[in-house]
């Protein structure tokens, strides 16, 4: 679910920032992967991380950087 925000930025964003986007999703999976072999229910922490980089990095590019729809 949070991969598909992160694909869809590309409609209020730049190819380049839904690029980083995507790099910080791979991440954010890996570490998934990680917690959930070591510490199972510290697995549900990652989307809701996921989603406040998303809304930050797309609330700051709006404000910084001019990005719009």
């Amino acid at each position: 679910m949070v991969l598909f925000l992160y694909m869809i930025s590309g409609l209020a964003v730049p190819a380049w920032a839904v690029g980083v986007l995507l790099v910080i999703w791979a991440a954010l999976l890996a570490v998934a992967i990680a917690l959930f072999r070591t510490r199972p229910p510290w697995t549900l922490a990652v989307p809701v991380a996921a989603v406040a980089i998303w809304i930050a990095v797309v609330s700051a590019g709006d404000a910084w950087l001019g990005w719009t729809a």
